[in-house]
């Protein structure tokens, strides 16, 4: 523990009661939770399996598993839990299904087929609106409202309309024996406090616990957690309040606040010194957040040297700043020598990132998207893995439901809420459950006939993919479900087209690598898993990032861009209506402090808004950072007066860049 610094290693030893671990942006809270860890196996004698940690992101809980094992050198740690929150929700439920009524291997069902079931509930095909609707209902559960008292609490129309489709949303899942990511917290809740006997039993197996990122639990995570905690309240909570950006998905920072009324036994302790960025990068930041409501004081310092100015770019238009942006970023690269994978470029919004694309593809510049879509988690290539992974698994019921809705085969709602419901009770899975004797009487003929015909296409599918050539196979299926008519009934034609071209390449790489490889359809399917791991953008290779703000929340670079700070994108144009400008200026910080070596910020004085190029101004955020350290260049009077000698600078830093290549 001798590398730790003082607050780090009170925060690893204490034990006596809960603890808040205020940790500032780069201070080492990873390294706190990893050291505790490992501190409470070896120094303190707790088992592996009373010990969980809980974190928001997959990445993160590997990266804990790792240090942990490097920590321990390699010893067995069996039982010890890190994990996300949703996948402790699923551990707790998939033990006490039976307790909740479901069956063990109830289905999790995603994002994209929850939209489905509300579309066709709603009986509506506004995109937009469904969306909101998702989004609504999924703040209800993440606040622990049931439909009926979220239909209490509906203001307008709108919002009783939706509370009413929240109640059959939640009916029809539960007849599916199906779950949503949101359940996966609120179902464990509902069963701790519904089930004394087995709230005891978890307590009593998961005796000390240590939760990551604790500015971002929404309120059923903060209740889960209480009654994970339980009267012994063996908890260390790590935290920063500067840092809370997710109040729009129901993160509420107000658990912070109350962690002191909950547990007035509370220790804080701060963690201010940063390990990342220099002293200038750290002053800009701390004068930023200066001007929000603050929970707690908090300073952070960094012995680090004082580091470059911040610089501050005044571009003409957007296409100007992505221009500008791209120039600095090989000439700084070819003047310190650096990597690629040394910077990022930042920004509030996707749609920033066009024309930043464009200029380092032109510039031969390699660059990984973060928060982009993998090719394997677009809607139309899981439309069509659905039905392989159907082919592969008879028991994989989230498979079953989108392919026997897309396109839907005449199998209706109706028909499903009573096939999931015979299911459940039998303990089967709907494929199968499907074909029983016992089931054809809970169903009219006429709602059987096109499921049964449904079941028949799956058998004589599986039944060709045992011999015939992938290719074949996967063409015959395309056009068997007539994919191509119904996605040009449900799209715009150019995005009906885009979707077309991807289905067409998917299944076109699937068949060339079966007959490479000799594998059929069936043998490919069940390595489908791995598949989704074919995702270029590999960290580790040498590439410029470009980010999403939110995405690039835990990361860290030598050299960050941060571009478009500008009132109406950062802050966003939203937020002052909804009052979340404080919100606005974590985010703001949050990019700030990604930042090493050395940060640049950059603004448009036009943007393209639709067919009109509307006049923009810097961000409040920009005076707000303190201009000491602030180098400003481009723009009004500035621009005019170096205009000749800019142009010339330019072709120099062209002519150049195009030698060292």
């Amino acid at each position: 523990m001798s590398p730790l610094n003082s607050p780090q290693r009170e925060a690893v030893r204490y034990l006596d009661g809960p603890l808040l671990v205020l940790a500032g942006a780069g201070s080492g809270k990873t390294r706190v939770i990893t050291e505790k860890i490992a501190y409470l196996i070896d120094s303190c004698g707790v088992s592996p399996g009373h010990i969980a940690a809980i974190t928001f992101t997959n990445k993160a809980a590997r990266e804990m598993q790792e240090r942990v094992a490097r920590l321990l050198s390699g010893r067995q740690v069996n039982g010890l839990t890190i994990s996300t929150f949703h996948a402790l929700g699923v551990r707790i439920m998939r033990e006490e299904a039976a307790m909740l009524g479901y069956k063990p291997n109830f289905s999790i069902l995603d994002a994209g087929d929850c939209f489905s079931i509300l579309a066709d509930l709603a009986g509506s095909v506004d995109k937009s609106g469904i969306r909101k609707l998702q989004g609504l209902i999924s703040r209800w559960k993440s606040a622990l409202l049931s439909p009926d008292q979220a239909r209490r609490q509906a203001c307008g129309a709108s919002e009783v309309l939706a509370a009413q489709v929240f109640a059959s949303y939640a009916a029809t899942l539960r007849a599916y024996q199906a779950v949503d990511f949101d359940d996966l917290i609120a179902l464990p809740v509902a069963l701790f406090e519904d089930f004394p006997a087995v709230r005891d039993k978890w307590q009593n197996r998961l005796r000390y616990l240590l939760i990551d990122e604790y500015q971002d639990t929404n309120a059923a995570q903060y209740r889960l957690l209480r009654l994970l905690a339980g009267p012994r309240a063996a908890f260390t909570a790590v935290g920063d309040d500067d840092q809370a950006i997710y109040g729009w998905r129901g993160a509420d920072i107000a658990n912070l606040r109350g962690l002191a009324d909950d547990y007035p036994n509370l220790r804080l302790i701060k963690l201010e010194q940063n390990y990342r960025s220099t002293v200038r990068i750290l002053k800009a930041a701390n004068a930023l957040i200066g001007h929000n409501e603050k929970l707690f004081d908090k300073k952070l310092w960094s012995n680090l040297g004082h580091g470059d100015p911040i610089t501050v770019s005044i571009c003409r238009d957007s296409e100007k700043e992505a221009e500008s942006v791209v120039m600095k970023l090989q000439a700084h690269r070819f003047e310190h020598g650096g990597a690629f994978r040394d910077y990022a470029i930042l920004y509030r919004g996707n749609f920033q990132a066009r024309a930043l694309e464009q200029q380092l593809r032109q510039q031969r510049i390699p660059y990984l998207l973060s928060g982009g879509q993998s090719f394997f988690e677009k809607s139309e290539i899981k439309d069509i893995t659905s039905y392989l992974r159907l082919l592969a698994n008879g028991d994989d019921d989230p498979a079953f439901l989108r392919a026997v809705a897309t396109p839907r085969r005449g199998v209706g709602v109706t028909t499903l809420q009573a096939l999931g419901a015979y299911a459940g009770e039998r303990r089967r899975s709907l494929f199968e459950a499907a074909g029983e004797q016992g089931f054809v009487p809970r169903v009219s003929a006429r709602q059987l006939a096109p499921l049964l015909e449904f079941c028949a296409f799956i058998e004589r599918l599986r039944a060709r993919a045992a011999a015939e050539p992938p290719a074949v196979l996967l063409t015959d299926l395309v056009a068997a479900i007539a994919y191509e008519a119904w996605l040009f009934e449900h799209d715009e034609a150019r995005a009906a087209r885009a979707k077309l071209a991807n289905v067409r390449e998917f299944c076109d790489w699937l068949g060339k690598k079966g007959d490479e490889e000799g594998k059929t359809l069936i043998e490919l399917t069940q390595t489908m898993a791995l598949l989704n791991r074919l995702d270029k953008q590999d960290a580790d290779l040498d590439a410029v990032r470009l980010s999403t703000l939110h995405a690039a929340k835990g990361l860290e670079f030598r050299h960050v861009f941060l571009i478009g700070v500008e009132e109406g994108i950062l802050p966003h144009r939203e937020a002052e209506a909804d009052q979340r400008i404080e919100e606005e200026r974590r985010l703001m910080y949050v990019g700030i402090t990604r930042a090493q070596r050395s940060l640049h910020l950059s603004y448009a004085e036009k943007r393209q808004q639709g067919r009109e190029r509307v006049a923009c101004q810097g961000s409040r955020f920009i005076d707000e950072l303190g201009r000491d350290d602030l180098r400003f260049s481009g723009g009004g009077e500035e621009a005019v007066a170096n205009k000749a000698t800019g142009a010339d600078r330019l072709a120099a830093l062209r002519a150049m860049l195009a030698k060292a290549r």
